[in-house]
C-alpha cells in the first residue's frame, strides 16, 4: 500500500510542554480567554481540551461568580477524561475534584434515578457534576430553565449538538442560552457533522465568536515523538477478508474497526468476522480468562494480546474495557478489534496504526478514527491510518453506489490531507509600482501572494479563519466532486459556476461581493492545499500544483481558477487503480451527470466555444464528438437554443 498522504512534522516540543501553571499551549491559549461567558473550542484529539476545562472551571468557580459546574459527555467511557485530577502539584492554585456521588458516568448506576439526582444537584452545596449528554438532555425537560443561572456547562464533543429542531441537545443549548446566565464552553475535535445541518443557528453562534481555534497541524508539529502521518486507502474486490493478510502489519499497534452489520463490506456475522480477522493474525493459544484478552501466535512465532470489543456479552465487554483504562505500558495490548467503539475519547497512546475497514460516511467519524493513532508517545515515530475499501466493478449490480462509496472515501482523504497539514495564507499581491511595506507578512513562509484576490470584509475573514474546513467538507460531499472526478470537466466551470452555488446556499446572509471574496479563499485553498513551493537554481519560485508548476510571479485569481481544483483526487485514482476500472468509475459518474445549468452554458459557449471552431475550421461540436469537452459545448449550445426558443416562445 502506498499512501496518498504523508505529511511530516518538526517536534517541536511545543504542544506537549507545560509552562508553571501546568498548562500546555492550546490550554493556555483557552485560559486566556477564561472571562468570556461563551467559549467554543476547536481542538483535535489529545490537544488536552479536558483539562482546559477544568481550569477555567475551577477559575469560574473561585473568581467569575460561577456556583456550580455541569460537565456533559456523550458517552459513560468519555467521562473518565474528567476524573478527579490533582493540578497544585503542577503549579495551578486548585485540584479539579468531582463532588461526591455526582458522578452520573459511575458504572452500575441506575439510568432511572440519574434525572432526578441531577436536579438534586442544582438545589445542593455541590460545586462539580459530570453526566452524559442523555442525562443533560432528559434532566432539561419540563425543568425551571432558571435552575441553571450561575452555572458553568462544559460540552464536551459539541458536534453531536445541532441547529435541527429535532435535536433536544441543540434544543437545550439555545434554551439556556435565551433564558439563564449560565457559562458555557463547547469543546469539539471536528466541528462538522456528517448530515448538511450546522451545529449552531447564526445568531447564537455569533455568540461563540470569536472560536478559539488549535488546528491539528499546531497539534501534531508540536509533538515530541511522532513526526510523520500517513493517510492511505487498500483497494479490495470480494470478501475484504482476503486483502487482511497484505494490509494489516501485526508488528504494528493497531486498532481494526470492521463494517457496520448493513454495510456492503460485512460479508457475514460480527462475529465471525473478527475470528477470520484473527486467524489472518494467527492461531489462538490461550486467554485471559479475567479480562478476555486472546493470546495469539504468529506465523513467526510472537505471542500478541487481541481484544474483542465486537464482542456483546456485558460481562465480557466490561472486564475488557475496564483493562483497556488500566493500561500503563506497551506490553499491555497490541491489536485491539472493534465496531461501534474505540472511537471519539478512547485513549490508547501507543496504537500506531487505524484500519479502518469499509467506507465512513462521516467526516467525524473518520477524523476521531484517525486521531486514535495520532497521540505522542515515546518510541512512535509514524502513525498510520488506513481505510480498507471495496473496488467497484463493472459487473456489479450496484456499481453506481459503489462508485459513490469510493468517491466518498478519496474526498474524505483529502480533506483530511488539508486538515493535517499547515495552512496556506492568501494576500493580495501589491501593484507593481508600489512600495507598500506595511501590508508585506514575508517572515511568514506559509503566506502566498494572489493578484486579483479581493480583500476580504471582517465577515469573510472570520470564515476564512474559523469555517472555512467546514465549508471544504460541503464542497466535498456535494456533487460537484462527481464531475470534477469524471477527469473531463472544464476547470472553470467548477471554480466559477458550481462552486459559488455552494456558498450562497450555505451563506446566503453574505452579499454578492462577499460571497466571491469567500469563493476566491475556497478555491484557493483547495486548489493549492499540499502544493510545493520549488526553487530553480536562479532563485526564482515555481509552485507545483496539479502536476504543473507555476511561477509565484504569475499567481493570480485567474490562473487559479483555471485549474480543476479536485486535479489531486483524479491523479489519485488514476495512480491507484487499473484504466478499466477508472473507466467504470467514469462511466458511472458520467451516467449521473446533472443537467445543465445556464450560468455553465453561458461560460462555455462564450470561452470555449470560440477556441474550438478556430481549431476546427469553423465547425460546430456534436454531441457525438468523442472529446468530452466538446461533448459538452455541444450541450450547450443545444441548451441555449432551447432557452431563446422558450423566450420566444413567452413573447
Amino acid at each position: 500500500m502506498e499512501n496518498l498522504v504523508q505529511i511530516q512534522y518538526g517536534q517541536t516540543g511545543v504542544s506537549a510542554t507545560t509552562d508553571a501553571l501546568g498548562m500546555r499551549e492550546m490550554q493556555r491559549i483557552v485560559y486566556a480567554a477564561r472571562s468570556r461567558q461563551y467559549l467554543l473550542v476547536k481542538a483535535p484529539p489529545a490537544s488536552g481540551k479536558s483539562r482546559a476545562l477544568m481550569f477555567v472551571a475551577l477559575d469560574k468557580l473561585a473568581n467569575q461568580g460561577i456556583k456550580r459546574v455541569i460537565v456533559a459527555v456523550p458517552e459513560k467511557t468519555i467521562a473518565r477524561s474528567f476524573k478527579d485530577t490533582e493540578l497544585v502539584p503542577h503549579g495551578f492554585f486548585a485540584d479539579w475534584k468531582v463532588s461526591e456521588g455526582y458522578n452520573l458516568c459511575t458504572p452500575g448506576l441506575k439510568e432511572s434515578g440519574l434525572r432526578q439526582k441531577f436536579i438534586d444537584f442544582l438545589t445542593s452545596d455541590a460545586t462539580v457534576l459530570v453526566c452524559t449528554h442523555s442525562t443533560f438532555r432528559n434532566a432539561l425537560k419540563d425543568l425551571d430553565i432558571t435552575l441553571l443561572n450561575d452555572t458553568f456547562i462544559g460540552i464536551d464533543e459539541f458536534h453531536h449538538t445541532s441547529a435541527d429542531e429535532l435535536n433536544n441537545l441543540g434544543t437545550a443549548i439555545r434554551a439556556i442560552i435565551g433564558g439563564t446566565n449560565a457559562h458555557i464552553m463547547a469543546m469539539t475535535g471536528s466541528y462538522f457533522r456528517g448530515d448538511a445541518v450546522p451545529v449552531m443557528r447564526p445568531e447564537d453562534e455569533a455568540k461563540f465568536q470569536p472560536t478559539i481555534t488549535y488546528n491539528y497541524y499546531q497539534q501534531l508539529n508540536g509533538y515530541k515523538y511522532l513526526k510523520s502521518l500517513g493517510i492511505g486507502y487498500q483497494f479490495y474486490q470480494g470478501k475484504y477478508i482476503t486483502a487482511i493478510p497484505l494490509t494489516l502489519d501485526t508488528h504494528k499497534k493497531t486498532l481494526i474497526h470492521i463494517p457496520n452489520v448493513n454495510s456492503r463490506s460485512s460479508y457475514t456475522r460480527k462475529y465471525d468476522q473478527v475470528a477470520d480477522i484473527i486467524s489472518c493474525i494467527g492461531t489462538v493459544v490461550g486467554e485471559d480468562a479475567e479480562h478476555y484478552i486472546k493470546m495469539v501466535k504468529t506465523p513467526d512465532g510472537r505471542i500478541l494480546k487481541v481484544g474483542d470489543l465486537v464482542e456483546d456479552d456485558p460481562r465480557q465487554r466490561e472486564a475488557l474495557q475496564a483493562y483497556l483504562n488500566r493500561m500503563d505500558c506497551a506490553n499491555a495490548l497490541d491489536i485491539l478489534i472493534a465496531l461501534g467503539t474505540a472511537k471519539e475519547g478512547f485513549d490508547w497512546q501507543w496504537c500506531e496504526c487505524c484500519l479502518t475497514i469499509g467506507i465512513r460516511a462521516s467526516l467525524t467519524e473518520v477524523i476521531q478514527i484517525i486521531g486514535r493513532c495520532t497521540r505522542d508517545c515515546e518510541g512512535k515515530t509514524h502513525a498510520q491510518f488506513t481505510n480498507l475499501i471495496p473496488c467497484p466493478s463493472a459487473a456489479e449490480d450496484d456499481v453506481k453506489n459503489a462508485v459513490n462509496d469510493m468517491l466518498k472515501a478519496i474526498t474524505a482523504s483529502l480533506l483530511m490531507e488539508q486538515v493535517m497539514q499547515p495552512e496556506w495564507k492568501f494576500r493580495t499581491a501589491p501593484e507593481k509600482d508600489t512600495d507598500d511595506e506595511s501590508d508585506r507578512d514575508e517572515s511568514d513562509r506559509r503566506t502566498i501572494r494572489v493578484k486579483g484576490l479581493k480583500k476580504a470584509t471582517d465577515r469573510v475573514q472570520a470564515i476564512v479563519e474559523n469555517d472555512l474546513t467546514e465549508l471544504k467538507a460541503t464542497l466535498y460531499s456535494s456533487d460537484i466532486i462527481k464531475q470534477a472526478l469524471a477527469g473531463n470537466q472544464i476547470a472553470e466551470v467548477i471554480t466559477q459556476s458550481l462552486i459559488p452555488k455552494i456558498i450562497e446556499e450555505r451563506y446566503p446572509e453574505l452579499t454578492p461581493e462577499e460571497q466571491e471574496q469567500l469563493r476566491q479563499h475556497l478555491v484557493l485553498s483547495t486548489t493549492l492545499q499540499g502544493a510545493e513551493v520549488v526553487t530553480h537554481e536562479d532563485g526564482s519560485k515555481f509552485l507545483k500544483v496539479a502536476n504543473q508548476f507555476i511561477n509565484l510571479d504569475d499567481l493570480s485569481i485567474n490562473l487559479i481558477d483555471s485549474i480543476n481544483p479536485f486535479q489531486r483526487a483524479y491523479e489519485i485514482l488514476s495512480k491507484s487503480l487499473t484504466p478499466e476500472i477508472l473507466r467504470t468509475i467514469q462511466d458511472t459518474i458520467d451516467s449521473q451527470r446533472e443537467e445543465m445549468t445556464k450560468e455553465e452554458a453561458i461560460l462555455l459557449y462564450k470561452k470555449y466555444l470560440p477556441k474550438y471552431k478556430e481549431e476546427h475550421g469553423g465547425d460546430l461540436p456534436t454531441v457525438h464528438d468523442p472529446d468530452p469537452t466538446a461533448k459538452r459545448i455541444a450541450v450547450a449550445i443545444a441548451f441555449l437554443r432551447k432557452l431563446k426558443q422558450q423566450s420566444l416562445t413567452a413573447k
